[in-house]
């Protein structure tokens, strides 16, 4: 019986594990900090064993490590790197659903030599943005053409029918890396031309989309599409971008959170003396008697304005105490979201991708190709977000286990042997992409 152990027991961990679990040749160990949560996703399986484990501590690691034939961490990326280089001293394969940062990519030598496969991407964004991308991008190439534009795009957010307050967004992944993606800076190609989108500028920077079958979003930049060209063999593409979905009036508001201030993380206040609403005065400079008609001064905005109105719902303009001691306006801001943008017992998410390309097949004929995924969280058991991260792991390392992906090295699934079999195995569970093709 192969034997697989999961770090980590977090928000999209459930699909992973019960799908593991109801493979008979399977033996699964969840192994987290909170060892109430591992016997939650265990549930008694009889193939299943739940344990405590504190990642730090590398000794323990290392035991329950060189005790399984395949680790899939669910941990944060930082932890990853640590993961791995036991995992090398183990001989053992690794999974992850997180970027290849270089620290990873480092380790490719070594795992080569091993003869070990360090697959990571593959969730959903990254990873079954990658393998969809890839299957097109290949079929073109069979047929002798070209891509020359991608515009890629993925957003997690409430289903409609849950979407019920004024952010219109609710938290299915980390809201930390929620917010750190915020700061990020964009890079893309359009038609030929470099454009560059400071995080100053982030949210400014958008444009609506429509999504077939979804409705109506905000599209903006997410991170440095340039990489993309090289990864997806795509060198002669004229538009290379990849955006991110959030639905209407997002940017807007998210943009003037920026220039408040709530998205610093150096700035401190004494939050076991403060108030949100005094923390909000100082950052516009208000004496808080008129905080609102002070938040709209500074923001030049009206004081009707969304913003605001979502600030107040929010709890920035309340004099709540909060568990918060020495803080930032970011620890601040993400704390109150935290406890507010969530989803409640039988509320659904959406996921969604979708991409469209342009192909070229000689000098007189092109086409117009998109690929759209709309999938729709079960209610009162896995979330969307859950499902399109965890079984894309699942299932690759499943194949890894069984044999069937004879590859090494640190990879991420842009190749045949990796996204065939496995966009395979999500089709049969309802997840997949619809595809339209019209000549232009």
């Amino acid at each position: 019986m192969k034997k697989v152990l999961v770090l980590g027991a977090g928000l999209v961990a459930r699909p992973l594990v019960r799908y593991l679990l109801d493979e008979p040749e399977f033996h699964v160990t969840v192994a987290t900090r909170t060892l109430s949560k591992a016997e939650k996703l265990i549930d008694r399986h009889p193939r299943g064993t739940a344990e405590s484990l504190n990642v730090e501590d590398t000794d323990a690691l290392k035991t329950f490590i060189s005790s399984a034939d395949l680790v899939i961490s669910l941990l944060p990326w930082i932890h990853h790197i640590d993961v791995a280089k036991r995992c090398i001293d183990c001989r053992k394969h690794l999974v992850t659903t997180s970027y290849v940062k270089p620290e990873m990519q480092a380790l490719d030598a070594e795992a080569e030599d091993n003869g070990l496969l360090f697959l990571n991407e593959i969730g959903v964004d990254p990873g079954i943005d990658h393998m969809a991308a890839m299957r097109i991008i290949d079929g073109v190439k069979k047929e002798e053409g070209e891509i020359i534009s991608f515009y890629s795009y993925c957003g997690g957010l409430p289903a409609l029918e849950s979407n019920n307050n004024p952010f219109g967004y609710k938290f299915s992944w980390s809201p930390v890396g929620v917010m750190l993606a915020a700061n990020n800076d964009g890079r893309y190609l359009k038609n030929g031309q470099v454009v560059q989108v400071t995080t100053e500028k982030l949210f400014e920077h958008y444009w609506l989309l429509d999504v077939p079958g979804a409705g109506t979003f905000e599209a903006y930049v997410n991170r440095d599409a340039f990489p993309y060209i090289d990864l997806y063999g795509i060198q002669k593409v004229h538009s290379m971008y990849r955006g991110t979905l959030r639905n209407i009036s997002h940017c807007e508001s998210w943009n003037l959170f920026k220039k408040l201030g709530l998205f610093d993380q150096d700035r401190r206040f004494p939050l076991q003396d403060m108030t949100p609403r005094r923390v909000t005065a100082e950052l516009v400079g208000s004496d808080g008697k008129h905080l609102a008609q002070d938040i709209a001064s500074f923001l030049n905005i009206p004081e009707y304005a969304v913003t605001i109105k979502k600030m107040a719902w929010l709890g920035l303009l309340s004099d709540i105490k909060v568990p918060l001691s020495d803080a930032s306006p970011f620890d601040l801001f993400a704390y109150l979201m935290q406890k507010k943008l969530i989803f409640e017992d039988g509320e659904v998410d959406l996921l969604m991708q979708h991409h469209e390309f342009i192909a070229a097949f000689g000098q007189d004929r092109k086409k117009k190709i998109t690929a759209t995924m709309v999938e729709k969280g079960i209610p009162g058991e896995d979330s969307a977000m859950a499902r399109t991260v965890g079984l894309p792991a699942a299932i690759a390392a499943g194949l890894i286990l069984k044999g069937k992906i004879p590859l090494s090295g640190v990879r991420i699934p842009v190749v045949p042997e990796i996204y065939e079999p496995v966009l395979a195995e999500l089709e049969t569970m309802g997840i997949g992409f619809k595809e339209r093709r019209s000549p232009i």
